[in-house]
């Protein structure tokens, strides 16, 4: 034991003596392990950030949407196509998915519609769908006031609707919107229900919905058909467009996970056989997406790891490249510790303590600059979040460690191979 104290106080004493010299040396393991922690993180957040908004679609729905095919022309004596688009699901198309899928737990209908939604002066482009109460449930939206739509609502066709958590705060910025009124074009809704905030409102999220939840507006499928038909009339930019499509999208909630890419691929071969090509059809299946964006995130992962790596690489060689140096510059002191009795073996150890305080000081301090830097990175850039990992830390710290010793062992090595008689001539 006193053996190792003394051989430990030597190597510290030695790094104190040379304190910026140590410093300079430990940069390399403190900016790898500072880059190890900082990407894992970021990949790490990014992964979980994906797969939230794909679970917030639920992992047992399956969802078919209608979606507008290419722009074509009718070649047909020169005319252009008509005024109104007609495409996507049909009432018949639903009607066969209840049919082929009476196992399901749900089968909820969405349908767009109106062209605008107002209330006094405000207006914007409509995101108003009939639906059915089940939609909650199976889209696990929360409810932040009031309450969802009801099977009263459905059979009564009532005027009410439930709105965004974006739609209450533009339309509404200063008072409760329960009991408030807005139009859907012409047609008056009172608002009984505020969903809340949904995290879907950017990325990944947005883009498998196709749309911020947090900007819908929902009304009774019921009084939507009554009051609407299946006209929706939309201006931009100077241009009036008109879309026919009697369901916009279907929700299918299953009651078995394990089920859900069997009975997706049902579901294609239904759809295949009724629209060939599904060229207005989309499908979506988020437990598929659930998958794929955790082999993506694990290559990622593994991408920012090897990055990673290659600093801690470099922090070793300049370790050893500086170890070298240092057994040059201390040969004649190698000679005298050698002549004073000292082993080849006391030697080894007391290059091997330097180098292993050394890469051990580096990598607690990489640890602690690498937390603040994820911290700081996630608090600072809100797109890219960052979740901290404690294996990222174990094993940044362990291999910085490794790492050293490893390439300290050769200088090491060197120094224990001196020969005495040499190293006491060595000016």
């Amino acid at each position: 034991m006193g053996f190792l104290l003394e051989i430990v106080r030597l190597g510290l004493g030695n790094l104190r003596l040379h304190m910026l010299r140590s410093i300079l040396t430990a940069l390399g393991i403190i900016f790898g392990v500072l880059a190890v922690i900082v990407m894992s993180s970021l990949g790490e957040g990014t992964k979980r950030q994906a797969l939230a908004q794909i679970e917030r679609l639920g992992a047992k729905n399956i969802i078919v949407r209608s979606q507008k095919p290419p722009e074509t022309q009718n070649q047909q004596g020169g005319q252009q196509r008509s005024f109104v688009s007609r495409y996507g699901v049909t009432r018949a198309d639903l009607a066969v998915i209840r049919e082929n899928f009476p196992e399901a737990e749900a089968i909820v209908p969405l349908k767009e519609v109106g062209g605008q939604v107002i209330r006094e002066g405000m207006r914007r482009t409509s995101q108003a769908f009939g639906t059915t109460p089940d939609l909650a449930r199976v889209a696990n939206l929360t409810i932040a006031q009031g309450r969802y739509l009801t099977p009263s609502d459905m059979d009564e066709r009532a005027s009410v609707c439930v709105i965004g958590a974006e739609i209450a705060r533009m339309f509404f910025p200063l008072e409760d919107p329960l009991g408030k009124s807005l139009r859907i074009d012409t047609k008056p809704f009172m608002v009984v229900g505020v969903l809340g905030p949904v995290g879907l409102a950017a990325g990944a999220g947005t883009a498998l919905v196709g749309r911020d939840l947090n900007l819908d507006v929902h009304v009774p499928m019921s009084a939507a058909r009554e009051q609407f038909g299946d006209l929706v009339v939309r201006g931009t930019s100077g241009s009036m467009q008109a879309n026919a499509t009697e369901v916009s999208e279907i929700y299918i909630a299953l009651k078995d996970r394990d089920r859900v890419i069997i009975d997706a691929e049902r579901l294609r071969l239904v759809l295949k056989n009724r629209r060939p090509g599904l060229p207005d059809v989309a499908l979506i299946v988020p437990y598929e997406l659930l998958e794929n964006a955790r082999r993506t995130a694990l290559t990622f992962n593994l991408i920012f790891g090897a990055i990673a790596a290659i600093s801690l690489l470099v922090g070793g060689i300049g370790i050893m490249n500086i170890m070298l140096a240092s057994v040059t510059e201390r040969i004649r002191e190698i000679g005298i510790r050698r002549a004073l009795g000292a082993t080849r073996r006391h030697i080894m150890w007391q290059f091997l303590v330097e180098t292993g305080v050394l890469s051990a000081i580096g990598g607690l301090i990489g640890v602690g600059v690498g937390i603040g830097g994820s911290l700081l990175v996630g608090w600072a850039v809100k797109d890219m979040p960052t979740a901290l990992t404690l294996w990222s830390i174990l094993v940044s710290f362990a291999v910085a460690t490794v790492t050293g010793l490893v390439f300290g062992l050769y200088p090491a090595k060197r120094a224990a191979a001196a020969d005495p008689i040499e190293a006491l001539r060595h000016d």
